[in-house]
């Protein structure tokens, strides 16, 4: 009976999403998508409680490459790019901040976990030119299955499956599977297998 009422309220989340999702790809054909996701994602992240949850994770299983309709998003989560991929089981604490990532089946992240789009967004190796107009590249980070990130941690690299992310850390360096991470910069501390 549960499961049902909740099939039901993804429907009904879904049609009630429906303008909102017509007016992101009207304006996709003159903006710049990201730049749009960014804009909607602001606005998505101020409906508070789990019907909050419902009406983000309607609206992103519409727009973003790919979002289960379990996923749990936050009050005040910000997003800054379509390719974003959350997949079942997945939670997403309050005022996070997820950039172009994968997130994997069953992961935990804190609230106000960063997920960058990488380490490269700005270079900044001539003196002479302001940091914003030297460019950067964007990478797409995956956070593997069953991991879960701690408060207020910050992920600029690859994460493995079944790994623990303390919270506050800061992974700048991929991390294999199987990893309880902690530090600034973060690094290995033990396997969560041991």
């Amino acid at each position: 009976m549960r499961s049902a009422v909740k099939r039901i309220l993804h429907l009904v989340f879904l049609l009630l999403v429906l303008p909102l999702a017509l007016l992101f790809f009207v304006l996709r054909v003159v903006t710049n998508p990201d730049t749009l996701v960014t804009a909607f994602s602001q606005f998505l992240s101020l409906f508070p409680g789990k019907l909050g949850s419902y009406f983000r994770t309607a609206f992103y299983r519409l727009v973003f490459t790919n979002c289960s309709q379990d996923a749990v998003i936050g009050f005040g989560t910000l997003f800054s790019h379509k390719d974003t991929s959350i997949n079942s089981g997945a939670y997403i604490g309050p005022q996070s901040n997820i950039g172009m990532c994968e997130i994997g089946e069953n992961c935990l992240l804190g609230s106000g976990v960063h997920v960058l789009s990488g380490k490269n967004q700005h270079n900044f190796n001539d003196p002479n030119t302001p940091i914003k107009d030297q460019g950067g590249h964007y990478e797409k980070i995956t956070i593997g299955n069953n991991t879960w990130v701690g408060n207020c941690a910050i992920i600029m690299a690859n994460v493995g499956a079944n790994c623990v992310i303390a919270a506050g850390a800061v992974v700048v360096n991929e991390v294999p599977e199987n990893s309880i991470v902690a530090g600034n910069p973060g690094k290995v501390i033990r396997k969560t297998t041991d």
